[in-house]
């Protein structure tokens, strides 16, 4: 997933976010959990860096994923920090053959 928030200078609304975040690591099917914020690294026109920040779960199966997003702490997360983010983008991705 990744965020864009509305205040992309606020650094209270970032960190705000990042510990929403973090929250969903407590979730039972979330296998494992990796949040980020754009590199520093150069510009090139392949690297899109217009984000506020990133994440990525991993589940076991599309179970433990559709379960993520009934469960309360996902829920909470929403509640609290929707009002910070203008976009969000998911890309469900699987391991390949």
């Amino acid at each position: 997933m990744f965020f864009w928030l509305k205040n992309p200078k606020s650094k209270e609304d970032l960190q705000r976010l990042l510990t929403g975040l973090r929250t969903l690591g407590g979730i039972e099917t979330v296998r494992a959990i990796h949040i980020g914020v754009p590199a520093e690294t150069e510009q090139r026109g392949v690297v899109d860096a217009s984000y506020s920040a990133s994440e990525i779960l991993c589940f076991d199966d599309v179970a433990g994923q559709n379960a993520y997003q009934v469960h309360p702490i996902h829920k909470k997360f929403v509640a609290d920090c929707e009002h910070l983010w203008e976009k969000v983008v998911v890309y469900d991705v699987k391991p390949a053959p």
